[in-house]
C-alpha cells in the first residue's frame, strides 16, 4: 500500500477530533441534535485550520444511516464513501477551477435530482470566493430556496471577496488560528501513535513555523521525519525550514540590555551566513518584543496572551524587568519603522545592521565607565536619555523595588554634571515657589527660546516645538506633539535639561525642575525669535533652499 502523508492520515473524522474550533463544533452539534439545520453554511478562516474537514464531518453526520447524528458511525456505506471521497451524494467543487457561470448552471440542473444513498445531496465548494460575480448571481435563487434534500457548504480564506447577497443567505462560521500549544499537543499524539520520540522543543518550533495551521504543522513534521527519522533536534527544524530559533531572539535581547552592538552585529552576520530568511527577521523580533511588553504589563497575562512554552514565558518575564513600558513602545516603533524602510531597499543587511546598532547603542560613551562600575557593584544605572542600563543578573523582586526607589530619588535630587565655569551658573537662592504660576512661564517662553539660542541653538530649536503644559510643586511639564518624540528624547539629556532649567530660573528668578511628555492634543506654537528668523534665512541663502511648508 502506498504511503499516506500525515496530514491525510490524521485528518479529523468526527467532531471531537477537530482541535481549536470548539465554538463552531458546539454550534453544529446543537443544530444537528435539535434539527435546526440551515440550508447553506459558510466556513471562513485561515488555511489548514479544519474548514474542509469540518464540512466532510458535517456531511457524514447528516447522511449517516444512523443519523442525522453528532457522532457518525464511520462504518455505513455513506460514511465510508464520504471518507474515501467517492460519494455521489457529497459533491466537492473547487471554486478556483469552476469559476464560470456555466459551471453554476450545471450545478443548478443537478440539484433537482434526489440523493443516491444518503438523506441529503451536499455541495461543498472550496475557495468559493474565486467564483465570478456572474456565477454568484446565477447561484442566488438556488441558494435562497434550494430543494429540501440539498445543503450547501462553502469554504473560503477570504470571505470579504464574497458578495453580500451570498453572505446574507448563509450561516457563517469563522474558524480561528490554532494555538501553538494545541498544535504541539496534536503532534505529540501523532508521534506516540507513529512510535517516534521527538523533543517537545522541536514540536514547538514546528508549531511556530506553521503559524496556526495544523495541516502545515503535520506537513512540516512529515518532512522532518524524512530528513532525520532517528533523532530530531531543534537545529534540524531551523536548518530545513530556515526559520529563527527562539534562542536567537533571547540572545539579541540580552545584547540590547547590555548595549553590546558588536555582538549583535556578529549574531546578525551568523544568521545571514546560515541562510535564514531575513525577511522574517523583523517580524520575529517584533513578536518577541511584543511578548516582552505584554509580560511587562503583568505576569498574570503570560499564560493567556503569550503563546509560548512555560519555560519561554518565564524567560520573557525575566527580560521584561530590564525595560520600561515606554522603552518597549519605542523599540516596537523602531522595528515597525525599519520594516517600512526595508520595503524600499533591496539590500536587507544595511537597514538591519542600523536597526541593531540603534537597539543596542549607548547614546553617550561617558556611560561606559559608569555602566562597568555598576555591573561590578551589581546595580542598575541610567544613561543620559533616561534609559535603564543593567547588569547581566536578573534582579530579585526586592532588589527591583530598591532600584526603583533609588531611581525615583535620583530624579528629584540629581546633581548636575561638572561643567565649564562659564556654563555653570551659580546656585540660586530658595524663593517662594507659590509666586510662580504657569501663566508667567508661558509669558516668558519666547524669551527662554531666545536666550537658549544664544548659548546652544540646537536646544532652542528642539524646545521651540514644545509648550509649557502645567506647573505643580515646582515641576514644570513641557508637552510635545506625539510625532516629536525625538525632540523630547534629546531634551531629556542631562546637559540640555539643566541648561533649560537654569536659563528659565534666571528669567523668572525661580528654581524649577522640568519634565517632558508627548501628547495628542493641539499645542500652540510660540512665534519664532529674531535669531531663528535670521538663522533660517542664512541657511536658505547658503544652501540655495526654499521652504515647502511652514506651520
Amino acid at each position: 500500500m502506498s504511503y499516506i502523508v500525515l496530514a491525510r492520515k490524521w485528518r479529523p473524522q468526527e467532531f471531537d477530533e477537530v482541535i481549536g474550533q470548539e465554538h463552531i463544533i458546539k454550534t453544529l452539534k446543537n443544530s444537528i441534535a435539535s434539527g435546526r439545520l440551515s440550508h447553506a453554511f459558510l466556513f471562513a478562516g485561515p488555511r489548514g485550520v479544519g474548514k474542509t474537514s469540518t464540512a466532510r464531518i458535517l456531511a457524514k453526520s447528516l447522511n449517516c444511516q444512523k443519523g442525522p447524528t453528532i457522532k457518525p458511525c464511520q462504518n455505513c456505506v455513506a460514511c465510508r464513501e464520504i471518507t474515501e471521497g467517492r460519494s455521489l451524494d457529497v459533491i466537492e467543487i473547487d471554486g478556483a477551477s469552476n469559476t464560470g457561470i456555466d459551471n453554476i448552471r450545471e450545478l443548478r440542473e443537478n440539484v433537482k435530482f434526489s440523493p443516491v444513498v444518503g438523506r441529503f445531496k451536499i455541495y461543498i465548494i472550496d475557495e468559493v470566493h474565486m467564483l465570478s460575480d456572474a456565477a454568484f448571481n446565477a447561484l442566488l435563487k438556488t441558494l435562497e430556496e434550494p430543494p429540501a434534500h440539498v445543503k450547501f457548504i462553502f469554504a473560503t480564506t477570504q470571505p470579504h471577496k464574497i458578495i453580500p447577497t451570498i453572505l446574507s443567505r448563509c450561516q457563517r462560521f469563522d474558524f480561528r488560528r490554532i494555538s501553538n500549544l494545541k498544535i504541539v499537543e496534536k503532534l505529540d499524539k501523532i508521534l506516540k501513535d507513529e512510535k517516534l520520540n521527538i523533543d517537545k522543543r522541536v514540536l514547538f518550533a514546528i508549531a511556530k513555523a506553521a503559524d496556526g495551521s495544523i495541516r502545515d504543522a503535520e506537513s512540516i513534521l512529515d518532512q522532518l521525519i524524512s530528513f532525520s527519522k532517528d533523532k530530531l533536534e531543534v537545529s534540524d527544524v531551523v536548518s530545513v525550514l530556515g526559520i529563527f530559533q527562539q534562542e536567537s531572539l533571547f540572545e539579541l535581547t540580552e545584547y540590547a540590555i547590555k548595549k553590546d552592538s558588536l555582538s549583535a552585529l556578529k549574531l546578525l552576520d551568523r544568521l545571514i551566513n546560515e541562510g535564514k530568511d531575513m525577511g522574517q527577521f523583523i517580524p520575529n523580533l517584533l513578536e518577541h518584543f511584543r511578548n516582552i511588553l505584554v509580560a511587562k504589563v503583568g505576569r498574570e497575562s503570560l499564560r493567556d496572551l503569550i503563546d509560548l512554552t512555560a519555560e519561554n514565558q518565564d524567560a520573557i518575564y525575566k527580560q521584561s524587568q530590564f525595560f520600561s513600558v515606554q522603552e518597549l513602545l519605542n523599540i516596537i516603533n523602531l522595528l515597525v519603522s525599519t520594516q517600512e524602510t526595508i520595503k524600499r531597499i533591496e539590500n536587507l543587511r544595511i537597514p538591519l545592521e542600523v536597526l541593531l546598532i540603534k537597539l543596542t547603542h549607548s547614546p553617550d560613551s561617558r556611560n561606559d565607565g559608569r555602566l562597568a562600575e555598576s555591573v561590578s557593584r551589581g546595580k542598575n544605572t541610567q544613561d543620559d536619555l533616561g534609559h535603564p542600563q543593567y547588569n547581566n543578573t536578573i534582579p530579585s523582586s526586592g532588589a527591583l523595588k530598591e532600584t526603583e526607589t533609588e531611581i525615583s530619588e535620583n530624579k528629584i535630587t540629581e546633581e548636575p554634571e561638572p561643567k565649564l565655569e562659564s556654563e555653570n551658573p551659580q546656585p540660586k537662592q530658595e524663593i517662594n515657589l507659590k509666586t510662580i504660576d504657569i501663566n508667567q512661564v508661558k509669558e516668558a517662553w519666547s524669551d527662554l527660546i531666545t536666550e537658549l539660542g544664544k548659548v546652544k541653538m540646537s536646544t532652542a530649536t528642539y524646545l521651540q516645538e514644545g509648550w509649557p503644559l502645567k506647573l505643580e510643586n515646582s515641576l514644570l511639564t513641557v508637552a510635545f506633539d506625539r510625532n516629536a518624540s525625538l525632540h523630547k528624547e534629546v531634551l531629556e539629556r542631562k546637559d540640555n535639561r539643566l541648561l533649560i532649567e537654569n536659563t528659565l530660573g534666571d528669567l523668572l528668578d525661580s528654581n524649577l525642575r522640568i519634565s517632558f511628555v508627548t501628547t495628542d492634543i493641539d499645542l500652540p506654537k510660540p512665534q519664532q525669535s529674531k535669531e531663528d528668523e535670521s538663522f533660517i534665512k542664512s541657511a536658505l541663502d547658503t544652501f540655495r533652499g526654499r521652504i515647502f511648508r511652514r506651520d
